[in-house]
């Protein structure tokens, strides 16, 4: 953890369960589950806004005992997915937050870990929200750059602490 505090009181929000709209059709009395299994074996499976949210939202933030849904660091709505694409908008706490980088590298890890490789993943700070928002967009989409800094054991170490509790899940199973 590092030892100077950025943001020392942020405001911390409360997070409810996620009821995705693929859970809603588990048990569908009126779709015909065979035929939707016959169909989805010849396609590889969608990802949606709302998968890639459950995948990220209880990444630690590295300087708080809180996760980046209960920040407001990441939302749904920051979220878009297309064919191959994913793109991530996140919020830091504050303009001058110097965990953007390591925050916004944490989310990369995450997803490079759980996504299929045909993804494409794009991390950017929300526009105006960081004073160094150009510096730190292009540092965490650079595949160099990012290389480089999982190359850094400690470094690699703060971000296996900030995804510890990246399992936890947001919706009722």
């Amino acid at each position: 953890m590092p030892t100077e505090i950025f943001n020392p009181n942020p405001t911390i929000f409360s997070t409810k369960p996620t009821i995705r709209k693929s859970d809603l059709t588990k048990q569908s009395l009126w779709i015909n589950q065979k035929a939707v299994q016959e169909d989805l074996l010849d396609q590889p499976d969608p990802i949606d806004q709302d998968e890639i949210f459950d995948l990220i939202r209880s990444i630690n933030d590295p300087e708080h005992p809180n996760t980046l849904e209960e920040l407001r660091v990441v939302s749904a709505p920051q979220i878009s997915v297309t064919e191959n694409r994913v793109f991530v908008e996140f919020t830091p706490t504050i303009p001058h937050c110097g965990m953007s980088t390591l925050i916004g590298l944490s989310i990369r890890v995450r997803l490079l870990r759980s996504l299929p490789d045909r993804y494409k993943i794009d991390i950017l700070l929300k526009p105006g929200s960081h004073q160094s928002e150009h510096a730190v967009n292009k540092q965490l989409n650079d595949k160099e750059r990012v290389a480089a800094a999982l190359e850094n054991p400690a470094l690699v170490e703060t971000v296996e602490q900030c995804l510890a509790g990246a399992g936890r899940r947001g919706h009722l199973d």
